[in-house]
């Protein structure tokens, strides 16, 4: 399993497929704080109701100057169904099936339920400040009031 950078670290730069065609690398929003979470997969009641939460918050992080960017390993299809259907706001990326950012940081991995075993996501959301450093890192995230701690944290750091 890849180590898993922490605080401080500069974060990895993997290529990721955004809606509408077109690729999007976290360097990319360099000079502006970013905000990644990563969910395991679209049209999941925990994954709806973090994206949701997140798509309800967006102004606030619009306002704050701090970027927002979902992240699973669904296909493009699967994420403009998913927005569409729910109404969601903040931009999905698509994370490669193999050797992506998710992969990069290690929190892409087996897991276990139910006696079985598969891939999976874990749920971690990254606070990344303007020069592409690590600021804050929540793992193993339990949705309810997640995007509102994040939004916290990313307001504060906007504001130096």
């Amino acid at each position: 399993m890849t180590p898993k950078p922490e605080a401080g670290d500069l974060l990895p730069d993997c290529p990721m497929e955004i809606a509408g065609g077109g690729l999007v690398r976290p360097s990319d929003f360099r000079g502006h704080p970013l905000v990644l979470f990563f969910y395991p997969k679209d049209d999941t009641p925990g994954c709806t109701t973090q994206n949701r939460a997140f798509s309800e918050l967006k102004p606030r992080f619009d306002a704050a100057g701090v970027a927002l960017l979902g992240i699973s390993k669904d296909p493009l299809a699967a994420h403009v169904k998913f927005a569409a259907k729910h109404g969601l706001t903040v931009q999905l990326a698509s994370d490669p099936a193999t050797d992506g950012l998710a992969d990069a940081l290690g929190i892409w991995g087996e897991k276990q339920m139910y006696g079985r075993t598969y891939m999976g996501m874990e749920r971690t959301t990254y606070l990344v400040d303007g020069e592409g450093r690590i600021a804050q890192i929540w793992r193993k995230v339990r949705v309810p009031g997640h995007a509102e701690q994040v939004l916290a944290a990313a307001e504060e750091l906007a504001r130096g």
